[in-house]
């Protein structure tokens, strides 16, 4: 087992504030408060995110969870930090057993398959990938020495190589979720229910079932339960009472709820300092899963909208929230991405080479950083935003025309833009314009060709030829700008996208 840390207090003795604690704070789920930030290690933090199940294609519903918790990993980052990101894949389960059977091959073929479609997936939403990703497979021996504790402490039992936590035991065991275990229904959990002490008990290991992966164990062949993986690598990677633990809302109970008890029933102290939890996305009225069969690709999604609206989407609303799918709010994120985008190239055009100035984009960057500091609170990060470029439209003009001053303050805005928006927010402004600026290239010379029979049609005041050639260029993803000194274009969006 890992060294313990030599001071273990109970989580509701921890330090809320002191006079080193950074100005982020976060709402707790165990404490259900929101708590300044302070790093069990001055200058670092440690975080671990609950990874997947590969047992099938991520759909967007997993993508949320994803992009808020890389961006709170950014701001760390972006504010100073050192840190250990650690997500984990869950390779061995039922469902993988499941599709395996049904695939006629092997369980780790298929947990080999959609471990990497996740992180090909992950890579094109922008997702910064973890320092550690560990497997379950790979930490059996640190979950067995987890089990043989809880054993010896008499808060775990095997029963013909079975094994089973006594929830009872841990006189905490409920406190993440808000529940009383008197008040649960003893029928929750059924499997196995004539096996246990108690119906309430979960699985620590599973003994092996004919035809399903095993390994060896003090109980006899067989596989960990599921909330057993975790508590495990956590502790294996990060150390007990590491900073942030996050995942979904709806891994609050039974998962995280278990692994509390698991570690700390063993270890005492805390096992987890801060416990942030993502909003669903739900279809309607129902939350996106699976096993509803109600989901959306996120590879469908990634290519439809582009990494950088669909990014936009996932932080429009508050992080804790429900999400609700819905096609008209994120073409709106198009256009809002579009409207970044859209300053930045200007911007760069107009103050090519010139040294920025010091201080006009001081005020939109820290209210860019005041509202991620409170709670992640994504939409009035992204309204800052809409701010500085509201601020740098009305000095384009200006910086078009020669005004250094203009120049320089648009120079500013524009690397701030990039900045937040892509540093910290992962929006791939910058990747966009380097896209755009290759199709620029690629098409140059036709659209040049087609404005010029424009603006010949427009003379000779053929107004319908002249709209049918800019309708021609829009749905091909050309944009043109008609100004005094005549049209200006690049590469946007095909109409309809």
């Amino acid at each position: 087992m890992g060294r313990l840390d030599p001071v273990h207090v109970s989580s509701q003795l921890l330090p809320t504030s002191n006079e080193n604690a950074m100005s982020l704070v976060l709402y707790d789920t165990l404490t259900r408060q929101e708590r300044s930030f302070v790093p069990r290690e001055e200058g670092k933090a440690s975080l671990y995110i609950c990874g997947p199940t590969v047992q099938g294609d991520a759909h967007i519903g997993h993508g949320r969870a994803a992009v808020v918790f890389d961006l709170l990993r950014r701001h760390l980052e972006w504010s100073g930090l050192e840190v250990t990101h650690v997500s984990n894949v869950t390779d061995i389960d039922d469902k993988i057993i499941l599709r395996a059977r049904r695939e006629r091959v092997d369980p780790a073929v298929i947990a080999t398959r959609y471990t990497r479609a996740w992180n090909r997936t992950m890579d094109a939403l922008g997702v910064l990938p973890p320092h550690v990703q560990p497997y379950a497979t790979g930490h059996l021996l640190e979950m067995q020495a987890l089990i043989t504790t809880l054993i010896e402490q008499g808060k775990a039992y095997a029963v013909d190589g079975d094994v089973f936590f006594r929830v009872r035991s841990f006189e905490r065991y409920g406190r993440l979720s808000g529940r009383q275990v008197d008040d649960m229904q003893q029928g929750e959990d059924v499997v196995d229910a004539d096996r246990k002490e108690d119906p309430l008990d979960f699985a620590l290991w599973k003994a092996a079932k004919p035809g399903e992966p095993a390994w060896p164990s003090p109980w006899g062949d067989g596989r960990p339960g599921w909330h057993i993986e975790c508590s495990a690598m956590a502790a294996k990677h990060l150390g007990h009472g590491f900073d942030i633990h996050a995942g979904g809302l709806d891994l609050v109970f039974p998962h995280h709820e278990n692994e509390i008890a698991q570690h700390e029933a063993a270890h005492g102290g805390v096992f987890a300092r801060t416990w942030v939890h993502n909003g669903m996305v739900r279809m309607g009225e129902e939350k996106m899963s699976k096993s509803i069969g109600n989901v959306v690709s996120l590879e469908d999604a990634i290519a439809t909208y582009g990494v950088g609206p669909l990014r936009l989407w996932y932080l429009s609303a508050q992080h804790r929230t429900p999400l609700t799918f819905d096609t008209d709010r994120l073409h709106d994120a198009t256009t809002v991405h579009a409207r970044f985008t859209t300053f930045l190239r200007s911007a760069r055009r107009a103050a090519d080479g010139v040294e920025p100035a010091g201080d006009i984009a001081t005020r939109h960057r820290d209210a860019f950083r005041a509202a991620l500091d409170d709670d992640l609170n994504a939409p009035v990060a992204v309204a800052s935003l809409h701010e500085l470029v509201g601020v740098g439209n009305e000095l384009l003009p200006a910086a078009e025309r020669g005004d250094a001053d203009a120049r320089a303050q648009v120079a500013a805005l524009a690397d701030a833009l990039e900045e937040l928006g892509d540093r910290v927010l992962g929006l791939d402004l910058g990747g966009s314009l380097a896209d755009a600026a290759g199709l620029e290239a690629q098409l140059g010379a036709l659209v040049e060709q087609l404005l010029e029979q424009r603006q010949q049609a427009r003379a000779d005041r053929d107004f319908a030829a002249a709209d049918a050639i800019r309708d021609q260029l829009a749905a091909a993803g050309v944009v043109v700008e008609d100004r005094p000194d005549g049209p200006r274009w690049y590469a946007g969006t095909p109409a309809g996208a």
